[in-house]
């Protein structure tokens, strides 16, 4: 038993000898307990709506006010017209509209009848349907509050109208996230043990005595990954269009150079886990938990940011597959214009420079 305990110990100092391999051990179930715990859900909440109210009367701000008191929505614009309520989706600065018709208490008390219009934003069919059902029971509420104090059989009749999805396909909403995970999968995760492979094998130290600058030698190493997960972004897109029914409804040469954006970001990604690792072990747990979890999780792949407590959102903004997925709806699934993703494009491209700068440091200070 001396000698099996004498094992066993030496078997403890083997695994406690890489600390990061432990860390992530013993960290990752706490960070997944955290993000299941806090991120799914399947109720949606702080939504940003915003309000068309052009009779401003006393029926129509009564009902506002439930809404704003609805832990659901969060009012931010109030517009008088229906003339901006297209430019509010394309910018993505609401889910959905709930628009009045003009001399709305009017028309309820003198015919009993009055309309309000649901407009929602669909490129998420479930957010969509949810979102327009929790507005129509504020409504249906306020409509039963009102029979019942004058005893008179009003009527609200609620339009719904779903944007950029009417036919409420799922696919609209999974086929950008799907491109974000295969690309990080692609990139990330194999480039990263591609050049752990080198050190674990002793090669590494072969190549960089060739007459290849170091530098040139990474780059050599990144570019099948590179045209792998080209292939791929092409082959996802052709499969979504002609199998799936989702058209690329913006600007498909746009679509390319911000998928192309991702995926250098992905690369210095996982050139920067090659070099903070020293086996593939330990390079698959940081590629395939620490990235894929928080993909999965905390970038609007699979569930609302909004409904998410803040510290939750804060830290979803350093998740480069959240802003991808923003760019690809609104390139390909709302068909805005260049202009409307370029907050997404340049966050992007800060992110590739900034990990690239630190990936390369890194290499440089562990070569010498």
């Amino acid at each position: 038993m001396k000698q099996f305990g004498t094992f066993v110990m030496k078997e403890f100092h083997h695994i406690f000898r890489d600390r990061r391999t432990m860390l992530i051990l013993l960290g990752m179930p706490i960070i997944q307990i955290i993000l299941f715990g806090f991120a799914i859900t399947t109720e949606v909440k702080n939504a940003n709506i915003a309000i068309c109210d052009p009779s401003k009367d006393i029926a129509t701000e009564r009902i506002i006010e439930r809404i704003k008191a609805s832990e659901h929505f969060n009012v931010t614009t109030i517009l008088n017209n229906p003339d901006k309520i297209t430019a509010l989706f394309r910018e993505g600065k609401t889910s959905m509209v709930i628009c009045f018709s003009e001399r709305f208490n009017e028309n309820l008390l003198h015919s009993g009848n009055a309309q309000v219009q649901l407009i929602a934003d669909a490129a998420d069919p479930n957010t969509a349907t949810t979102l327009t059902n929790y507005a129509s029971a504020i409504i249906g509420s306020f409509q039963q509050d009102l029979m019942t104090q004058i005893n008179i059989p009003f009527v609200i009749s609620t339009e719904t109208k779903f944007l950029y999805n009417p036919q409420m396909k799922g696919a609209y909403n999974f086929v950008p996230g799907v491109l974000g995970m295969i690309l990080m999968l692609i990139c990330a995760m194999m480039t990263s043990i591609a050049i752990v492979r080198e050190k674990e094998m002793g090669t590494m130290e072969v190549l960089l005595v060739s007459p290849m600058k170091p530098i040139l030698i990474i780059l050599a190493k990144l570019v099948p990954y590179f045209i792998l997960s080209f292939t791929n972004l092409i082959t996802v897109l052709l499969l979504s269009v002609f199998v799936l029914g989702v058209p690329v409804a913006g600007s498909l040469f746009w679509l390319i150079m911000v998928s192309m954006l991702f995926i250098f970001v992905s690369l210095a990604l996982g050139l920067m886990v090659s070099n903070i690792t020293e086996t593939q072990m330990a390079a698959m747990l940081i590629s395939g938990m620490a990235f894929m979890m928080p993909v999965m999780l905390l970038s609007g792949m699979m569930f609302p940011i909004e409904n998410m407590p803040v510290p939750l959102q804060w830290l979803s903004n350093i998740i480069p597959a959240k802003w991808y997925i923003i760019a690809v709806k609104n390139l390909m699934i709302k068909g805005t214009p260049v202009s409307s993703v370029i907050p997404e494009i340049v966050i992007l491209s800060v992110m590739v420079l900034a990990l690239l700068a630190i990936s390369l440091k890194m290499f440089k200070n562990r070569l010498e």
